[in-house]
């Protein structure tokens, strides 16, 4: 039988410090008590309200009957042989939600990375997602909702190797800018004093180029941002990205040119690269000129095949002749190295499972 949430406590994960203390006079305890809570939920890390002992019992009493803390360990994980981890989330539960829309039914999916000194989360933003991107194995999958800032959080703080994260990319499952409002929450708990205290540098943003969430997340934060491009050809990038008919890559790459990405923030342009359909010089010329003005760098992409979609990878001397077009033409472009294909995490591939609850 399909479990349903069936549980009206909140999480306390997700939770600005205006929210806490909201939460804090609900209690009867001092103002003060929220950045306690705070420091036991993000600092500390604790998974139980009883947990959080310089709490009266009183007040953990009435938090345990109204609040969950709100983590959730991953249903599975898989493991690369290049050390990458997948791991699969639920959603929803008997005692948790973290999605708000869709028709929900579907678990989600975060890949850590690590690499050297540096350990990378790829995190979700929803589950499924709206864009239609062919290429994509999360847009062929539909929508099936939202997460929540709960939902996002719990994916970094719920992994084994939470504590060692240095960096954090939304490049996961959704359209992170057709859920402005809970990655901003989020991002806000990740950089706040009186959450994680991370570096805004530690993440990065990825979007299709959603202008009214862009707007915000520029305006509201110094993350990194990456735009997906794919073709600098307007024709040619709507039958990729059906999205184009609505956010025009010209239109976007003309707004970023407002904003500074030469000293607090970085601008990358993401670019999938198919073989005899967007890798020849014609191409890379055009990509030159479309982000020309703006300081941004372009990591180009090998395509992982999915089920469905026609067109196969370039080849890597194809890749690199296209790198050094354009950086021959003023544009540092480098060749991401692809991890995790081998247990389907790598860049496009990401899907969830359907889920039993």
């Amino acid at each position: 039988m399909n479990k349903k949430y069936n549980d009206s406590r909140k999480p306390l994960l997700g939770m600005t410090l205006e929210e806490l203390k909201s939460v804090a006079e609900e209690a009867g305890l001092r103002p003060f008590a929220a950045k306690q809570m705070a420091r036991w939920l993000y600092e500390k890390r604790v998974t139980s309200i009883d947990d959080m002992t310089d709490l009266s019992k009183g007040a953990r009493e009435y938090l345990n009957e109204n609040y969950t803390v709100g983590r959730v360990a991953p249903k599975d994980a898989a493991r690369s042989t290049d050390g990458t981890v997948k791991y699969l989330f639920a959603t929803r539960g008997d005692d948790f939600d973290f999605l708000s829309g869709g028709k929900g039914g579907r678990d989600i999916e975060a890949v850590y990375i690590p690499d050297k000194e540096r350990a990378t989360l790829c995190v979700s933003s929803q589950a499924g997602c709206k864009m239609g991107c062919r290429f994509c194995m999360t847009g062929m999958q539909g929508f099936h909702g939202s997460l929540t800032a709960a939902g996002i959080l719990n994916q970094i703080f719920s992994i084994p190797e939470s504590e060692k994260l240095t960096n954090l990319v939304f490049m996961g499952m959704g359209e992170p800018m057709d859920n402005v409002d809970e990655v901003l929450k989020a991002i806000d708990i990740l950089t706040a004093k009186w959450g994680l205290a991370w570096s805004p540098k530690r993440i990065t943003v990825s979007s299709i180029g959603k202008l009214d969430g862009l707007r915000r997340l520029l305006n509201e934060t110094k993350v990194h941002v990456a735009i997906s491009v794919h073709s600098p050809f307007e024709n040619e990038r709507e039958g990729l990205m059906p999205v184009e008919r609505a956010f025009p890559i010209r239109k976007v790459i003309a707004e970023l040119k407002d904003y500074d990405f030469a000293h607090q923030r970085r601008l990358s342009a993401e670019y999938i690269m198919w073989r005899g359909v967007n890798d020849d010089f014609r191409h890379a010329d055009a990509l030159a000129n479309l982000l020309k003005g703006v300081e941004c760098r372009v990591n180009l992409i090998r395509f992982h095949a999915i089920p469905g979609f026609e067109h196969i990878t370039s080849d890597l001397h194809t890749m690199e002749a296209f790198r050094d077009r354009l950086n021959s033409r003023g544009v540092i472009a480098t060749i991401r190295a692809s991890r995790g294909e081998d247990i389907e995490a790598a860049c496009g591939m990401l899907s969830g499972k359907e889920s039993a609850n």
